[in-house]
Order: structure tokens, then C-alpha cells, then sequence
């Protein structure tokens, strides 16, 4: 019996990097989407702003899992770059529904993320709650419409809702760890907006059961069981990295410094993964101390 395989969109990012080495040691043949020359067989070319992706390539694909998009913090939120933030995820993920649906493949894995329900303040919501009116809502409930092709012809299709991924190799903890190392942690604002969270370990693990697990459709959250307040994220690392954090940074000043984006900091979303939880996944880092504790761990020498 042939191995499964799975073609990733985006592989080369942080979470893309971690699902291709989870599947390949789960002896998954994985067919990376890439945007340069090929440089072996098991790499695809596309153009996605050309639309140009070759379909007699993509047969036989169990599953596609699409990844693009440009880091929602990777810079100020200029006019310039919101359209980039739009245009990295929606045409690519119209192309890639469109491949979907016109190769047959019965599974396409979509990533979006929690800001689709907008600010939440204290409120707990599920994958039942309704779409925010912020730009990341609206960002988040576009890319998600761009899967219709798929949806349409029967594909099982997983609108991965994703939080902040907590990794030893980068990402948000790249950023925080080396200023609460140095007793520079603070908390943004008043603290009180939630953060959803999700190891990076456990983000693997949800993807690769979205991927397998034929009850799973429609919006999923890839969120730890028991999201936390700014501030009790930031005293947590703090304890986690033995360095107090007592700081804090006032709104205006990062209104001041970071313009619109200090907007998507300010404001937050007390997630749960209710349909993941549902469907029988559990989560090997179910609290924030667990979650920072392995991201905090020095990767082991290879």
C-alpha cells in the first residue's frame, strides 16, 4: 500500500517546516508547493498570482494543507502592507481551492486564525461564534470564503483557526524571550485582552488529525483548552524564565510606536477548541506554564 501523501502550501515557514518533518516521520510523502525552480520530485512549482499551478501533478494527493500568508507582525500596519497581508493569503487560497476542486482531492486543510471573532474581551467563544468587524476579522473571514471552489465540490474542508503558536525555534517567543531574559517583560496595556495559545508540539499534532480524522470540517480552533489575559501570559513567562516582569507599555505609546497594529496587541480572543476537543484530540501542553516550559526549552544538540 502506497504511503499517503500530502501537499503543503507554504512549507517553508515556521509551521510549515515543523508539519513536513512530523509527517515525514509518519512515513507521509509530503509534495511541497514552492514558488522557485523545483529542486527534486518531491517539490511542485506555482505562480499563484499567475493562477498557474500544474494540476496532473497534484494527482494522487490525499490532502492539501495551505499555509501562505505574510506574518501578520512582520512590519507596521501601512495601507501598503495590509494589502499585502490580503493578498498573500486570499488569490493564493483561491487557486489552491480551485486545484482542489478540479483534481478531486478530498481533503484541503486551510489556515486562518483566531482573530476572525474580532475582540472578544472576557467573552469565551467556540467555532459557533460569529465573525468580528476588525481588520483581522474581516482578513480571516475572506481567506476562509476563498476555500468556496473546494467546499463546493465535496472536498472535506478544515478552516484551521489558529492562536499564537509557543515554540522553542522563533515566532513570538523568538521576539520575548531575549527582552524578559533581560528583565525587560512587560504587559500591553491594561493586560486584561486574552491571548489564545497553542504549543507548537500541539499545533503538529491538531494538523495532523485535521488532516486524518474524517469527522473534522468546517472551522477549527487550533487553540490551547485555557487561553489567559496579557498579563497573566506575561507573568507566567516571567516566573517560567525567572525574571520577574513588572513592566508595562501604555497603550498610547504603542499606538504611538506601532500604529494600527498596536490595535491587533490591545485587543485579543478568549478561544476555545471545542470541535477539536470534540472530536477526541488531547492536548500534551494544556496550560500556559506547560506551554511556556516547552518553549523556553533549549532545543537539544543534534
Amino acid at each position: 500500500m502506497n504511503s499517503p501523501t500530502v501537499a503543503i502550501a507554504g512549507s517553508s515557514g515556521l509551521i510549515g517546516s515543523a508539519l513536513v518533518s512530523a509527517l515525514r516521520a509518519a512515513d507521509h510523502r509530503v509534495l511541497r508547493i514552492v514558488r522557485r525552480a523545483p529542486a527534486n520530485a518531491d517539490e511542485l512549482q506555482w505562480d499563484p498570482e499567475a493562477g498557474a499551478i500544474d494540476l496532473g501533478a497534484l494527482a494522487g494527493v490525499d490532502a492539501l494543507v495551505n499555509l501562505c500568508g505574510v506574518g501578520i507582525g512582520d512590519r507596521r500596519w501601512s495601507g501598503a502592507f495590509k494589502q499585502s497581508l490580503r493578498d498573500s493569503r486570499i488569490t493564493p487560497t483561491e487557486v489552491l481551492s480551485t486545484a482542489v476542486a478540479e483534481v478531486g482531492i478530498p481533503v484541503l486543510i486551510n489556515a486562518s486564525g483566531v482573530g476572525y471573532y474580532g475582540d472578544t474581551r472576557d467573552r469565551t467563544v467556540d467555532e459557533s461564534a460569529s465573525m468580528g468587524t476588525d481588520f483581522l476579522a474581516q482578513l480571516a473571514g475572506d481567506w476562509e470564503a476563498a476555500t468556496a471552489a473546494a467546499q463546493q465540490a465535496g472536498a472535506r474542508v478544515v478552516l484551521a483557526r489558529t492562536g499564537i503558536v509557543l515554540t522553542p525555534s522563533g515566532g513570538a517567543m523568538g521576539r520575548l524571550r531575549p527582552l524578559f531574559s533581560l528583565g525587560l517583560g512587560a504587559r500591553l496595556g491594561n493586560g486584561r485582552q486574552y491571548m489564545s495559545w497553542i504549543s507548537m508540539a500541539d499545533e503538529i499534532s491538531a494538523l495532523l488529525f485535521a488532516i486524518s480524522n474524517d469527522t473534522l470540517s468546517g472551522p477549527v480552533n487550533l487553540s490551547g483548552p485555557a487561553p489567559v489575559t496579557n498579563a497573566e501570559f506575561t507573568a507566567a513567562l516571567g516566573r517560567t524564565l525567572g525574571r520577574p516582569a513588572r513592566l508595562a507599555v501604555p497603550a498610547f505609546a504603542m499606538r504611538a510606536g506601532l500604529g494600527e497594529l498596536a490595535d491587533g496587541l490591545l485587543s485579543g480572543q478568549r478561544a476555545i477548541p471545542a470541535a477539536l476537543e470534540q472530536a477526541g484530540f488531547r492536548f500534551q501542553h494544556s496550560t500556559i506554564g506547560e506551554a511556556l516550559a516547552y518553549a523556553t526549552a533549549r532545543p537539544t544538540p543534534q
